[in-house]
């Protein structure tokens, strides 16, 4: 399983209508092949922040399945004329820790 990991710095005066664009972008992301399950978070500090966390299957699910599919065309359209900057995206993998 693979987290990617973006925070999404909206402009300012905008949240509200970014998360009900993200309300209807999120029907595009959970009916990708190889999504898992995704967390918009808002932040306490800033109410222009959020971190976005979804879990795919594998990496190629999110970087080839659906950045170079049709539907994130829709998901482009939707949601990042809100940012800036634009988020950079990062992708992570659990660790298997050994017991001290």
């Amino acid at each position: 399983m693979i987290l990617e990991v973006a925070i999404l710095n909206v402009k300012p005066g905008l949240a509200e209508d970014f998360e009900l664009a993200f309300g209807q972008a999120q029907k595009i992301i959970t009916a990708m092949p190889g999504y898992l399950n995704h967390q918009l978070q808002r932040c306490i500090e800033d109410s222009d922040r959020y971190l976005l966390m979804v879990n795919w299957e594998s990496l190629e699910a999110h970087t080839q399945g659906f950045r170079q599919s049709e539907s994130y065309q829709g998901w482009r359209r939707l949601l990042h004329h809100f940012y800036d900057p634009f988020p950079v995206v990062e992708h992570y993998q659990a660790l298997t820790l050994p017991d001290l």
